[in-house]
């Protein structure tokens, strides 16, 4: 039935056709946080160019002309991942102090996307602006301490193979080390045990800054690695 306009009344906006889907507008960002969301709560084998654009209700086609491959998204999530990690601290703080803030930032970032720890190991940084900005304020601050530029490289690897192996051990089950039905085979190490659980602090928290002063404190104190 037809409604008649009374006359001098503003004219109405025709309706949308009900079930007519809106346009999504693809942009690297929303990929970027589809894919995320994608490879954390299914690890990387959910990770499919088919899924993210099932994931955004496009075609894969209307998302291969945004990204051309499954290795170039990947790089998109290191970016929005590294992104969180704190490597400002290096400007202001002494280099012992600044690995230390460092460390704990990238480390609880990675332990919030357990699944994707694996993968950003070895992921080339070339296609990761962020994860390169961050490594040139962490080399920056090894220089500014006075190493020498040979022993830089080798020196923020060695920390974050530590980080990564920590931020996975978050994810670790907190029954992980119950000896079960070898219980009293193994005194020492029980009691070792009681009394870390008695402290409060969770067994991956007091195990990463035990590690983290102690790999610190060596680089820091290592004389012969500087000028």
């Amino acid at each position: 039935m037809n409604v008649k306009q009374e006359p001098g009344s503003p004219a109405r906006e025709p309706r949308r056709r009900a079930g007519r889907p809106r346009s999504v507008v693809l942009d690297r960002e929303l990929i970027a946080q589809a894919a995320l969301k994608l490879v954390t709560t299914g690890g990387y084998a959910s990770l499919t160019m088919s899924g993210v654009a099932k994931s955004l209700s496009v075609s894969p086609s209307a998302l291969y002309n945004h990204v051309e491959s499954k290795q170039e998204l990947m790089q998109w999530i290191q970016e929005i991942v590294m992104d969180g990690v704190d490597s400002t601290v290096f400007e202001t703080l002494p280099l012992a102090e600044a690995l230390m803030a460092w460390a704990v930032t990238y480390r609880d970032v990675l332990a919030g996307h357990a699944p994707l720890i694996p993968l950003i190991a070895v992921l080339p940084v070339s296609g990761s602006p962020h994860t390169l900005e961050m490594y040139e304020k962490v080399a920056a601050g090894f220089a500014r301490a006075g190493w020498e530029s040979a022993q830089i490289v080798p020196a923020i690897v060695a920390i974050e193979s530590f980080i990564f192996g920590s931020a996975l051990d978050v994810t670790a089950p907190l029954d992980i080390f119950d000896p079960g039905p070898n219980a009293g085979k193994i005194p020492k190490f029980e009691s070792a045990l009681a009394a870390q659980r008695a402290s409060g602090q969770p067994s991956a928290d007091a195990a990463f800054n035990t590690g983290l002063r102690a790999i610190v404190g060596g680089l820091v104190g290592s004389g012969d690695r500087r000028h």
